[in-house]
């Protein structure tokens, strides 16, 4: 279909071992966020598919902001990622501003994705306190629970320590979260390289004070090739800026946004994240569907062997 054209009834989801990667398992089991994450980047790749249906690329794919044509963009995006890439990022408040159809369709996006194969980071940004944030994580999280997401972002701005009950319920659950950090966005910089007064983490940077609490958090949490607590580490930043030194980032998975459309360079993954540029989750989304809806499976393709390329290249 062309960029324009309104798609028709949703397909079925297409067998991921004909998409250009084996069939990974999903299914949560015993098996840890971490350990299941590493295995889906080892057997397909490190990319992250953002699932973005911002309204304006809706009306320029031709569907309406509702339970159809949400359901359609995310069927796209799912069915170009199965068997390419390691997991896929829908950004909630897309979905919510859709309201009560919005979310029947962030359903079935969710479920699309997992029966593909796909791991699920659901791009939420919660953070709150005690049981508050406890039942935020078990909104997302619960393996039994309405969305069962694999991970879900967070932030740590009400202090680290307060992420604590949203950790728990995400290991009881065999799932992560992805931490907060150091953003792209102009506005956090001024906060994030604020300088620590007091505490444990005294002297340094308040992003580079959360890498350590997530690393901690890591190591208290079992020994297994990526943490289940993740860092969200923009990709068009520079890390040194932010008082972060990679080799403090430990077995935490990474989770970069910036790549494509905002101008960071698979190319550029081990000058940006040094020793832990394999922990990195590249994510992209404009960038994927520049071309409309019939050349996002070339792009995310396209997206995946440079991934690769990139990180088998010598340090």
């Amino acid at each position: 279909m062309s960029a324009t054209t309104q798609p028709g009834p949703t397909p079925p989801v297409p067998d991921r071992r004909a998409s250009g990667g084996p069939a990974v398992p999903v299914g949560r089991g015993t098996a840890s966020f971490g350990v299941r994450l590493a295995a889906a980047i080892g057997s397909r790749s490190a990319l992250c598919v953002g699932i973005d249906p911002h309204a304006a690329t809706l009306a320029a794919w031709g569907l309406g902001r509702d339970e159809q044509g949400l359901t359609a963009f995310g069927a796209t995006l799912v069915d170009a990622a199965a068997g390419r890439a390691a997991i896929v990022k829908p950004q909630i408040a897309f979905f919510e501003a859709a309201g009560v159809a919005g979310y029947r369709a962030l359903d079935a996006t969710i479920r699309r994705a997992r029966d593909a194969g796909l791991l699920v980071v659901a791009d939420v940004k919660r953070g709150d306190i005690g049981s508050t944030g406890d039942d935020y994580a078990l909104a997302w999280l619960d393996r039994d629970g309405p969305f069962a997401a694999d991970a879900m972002t967070v932030s740590p701005y009400l202090g680290y320590g307060s992420l604590a009950g949203t950790v728990a319920v995400a290991r009881e659950n065999g799932a992560g979260v992805f931490v907060l950090a150091a953003t792209s966005n102009p506005e956090a910089r001024v906060l994030q390289t604020a300088v620590l007064a007091e505490g444990p983490r005294a002297g340094r940077s308040v992003a580079a004070g959360i890498v350590l609490d997530v690393a901690d958090d890591n190591r208290a949490g079992g020994d297994q090739p990526l943490g289940d607590v993740g860092l969200v580490l923009g990709a068009t930043l520079d890390l040194d800026d932010f008082g972060i030194d990679a080799d403090t980032i430990g077995t935490s998975p990474i989770l970069a946004p910036g790549f494509g459309a905002q101008g960071a360079r698979v190319e550029d993954l081990r000058a940006l994240y040094g020793t832990r540029a394999e922990q990195v989750l590249v994510s992209e989304s404009r960038g994927l569907l520049s071309d409309g809806p019939d050349g996002v499976a070339a792009l995310v393709a396209d997206r995946a062997d440079r991934i690769r390329a990139a990180l088998g290249a010598a340090a």
